[in-house]
């Protein structure tokens, strides 16, 4: 039996590669943001700014708390995920390739109780197959909570 082919989210809108030399971070990052039914959206991720080489976002702590109060590990780890997985996408022609993250890992340096925090990705190594990202996570004022890897395969599919 032959498995499925990668599809994209239904209501993910990418850029052309038009809008990627045109368009500024920020306002690639609002064309990138709000997609309905996602884990970033139930996580409140907010994208910031997006090239092919930087994103970054911001999450809520209300509602991505541990039992213990503090931000959730495995939150962070999931904005990681999504800053790797968009910033991947931004590298990809669409059409025929998908993105998808294979392993993240991360070291929570400090806990975070209230507020938000920020999140950048940053593209350290890009391949045709494979692409690997380091994401720093940083609470209001500015001191590292997080540092996290994420690689991301690219799958090609047939074109419809």
């Amino acid at each position: 039996m032959t498995p499925p082919e990668p599809a994209l989210h239904p209501d993910l809108f990418l850029p052309t590669p038009e809008d990627l030399e045109f368009l500024t971070p920020e306002e690639l990052a609002a064309r990138l943001h709000g997609l309905q039914g996602t884990l970033g959206e139930r996580l409140g991720i907010q994208l910031l700014t997006a090239t092919r080489e930087r994103v970054s976002a911001r999450m809520p702590v209300e509602g991505n708390r541990q039992p213990a109060g503090r931000l959730h590990g495995g939150a962070s780890l999931a904005l990681a995920e999504e800053l790797a997985s968009i910033g991947t996408w931004l590298n990809l022609d669409v059409r025929r390739q998908v993105g998808v993250g294979v392993d993240v890992s991360g070291t929570h340096v400090r806990g975070v109780t209230g507020g938000f925090v920020t999140a950048e990705a940053v593209l350290a190594y890009r391949g045709r197959s494979v692409m690997v990202w380091t994401v720093e996570i940083r609470d209001e004022r500015g001191r590292t909570t997080t540092l996290a890897r994420c690689t991301c395969n690219v799958l090609t599919h047939a074109q419809g």
